[in-house]
């Protein structure tokens, strides 16, 4: 049993130790790397479907440019998104929110996901505990009755 769940065990850690490293905040940030990923969140008003930081818009390098002056004034991350979700409203951020209906687009992939490998886990639970069918004498019989009548 134990042999069989080991090697599960060690990928899951394995998961679990790159995601922590992955995802673990690592200290200040440079004000570049802040305007940056600002740049990245903030959709451009004119291209479809481009970040700020992607687009060569004069509406994005302006927005770009504000940025920049809203982090050298002191503003957080979350006033400067603010203020362009005042402006633009809510469709300026390229992620959807975490809350309300922002959040069934967030939540939906990882349920559909979680549904899929629970059903995956239960069908081959179901096919190693159901026994295997084997011919039974009378079967064989007729499979052999079958190959001497065959010319």
């Amino acid at each position: 049993m134990i042999r069989r769940w080991a090697p599960w065990v060690a990928l899951g850690l394995v998961v679990a130790v790159v995601l922590a490293i992955t995802l673990w905040p690592s200290g200040e940030r440079s004000d570049a790397a802040r305007a940056h990923d600002l740049e990245t969140e903030i959709k451009c008003p004119e291209c479809q479907g481009l970040s700020v930081a992607d687009s060569q818009a004069t509406t994005s390098q302006a927005i770009r440019a504000d940025i920049k002056r809203r982090i050298a004034k002191g503003q957080s991350d979350a006033e400067i998104r603010q203020a362009y979700v005042d402006t633009y409203g809510q469709s300026i951020l390229l992620a959807p929110q975490d809350s309300g209906l922002g959040l069934i687009v967030w939540i939906l992939p990882v349920l559909v996901l979680g549904l899929g490998t629970a059903g995956v886990v239960f069908a081959l639970a179901r096919n190693r505990r159901e026994p295997r069918l084997h011919a039974t004498p009378a079967d064989e019989d007729l499979i052999a009755r079958e190959r001497v009548e065959e010319p």
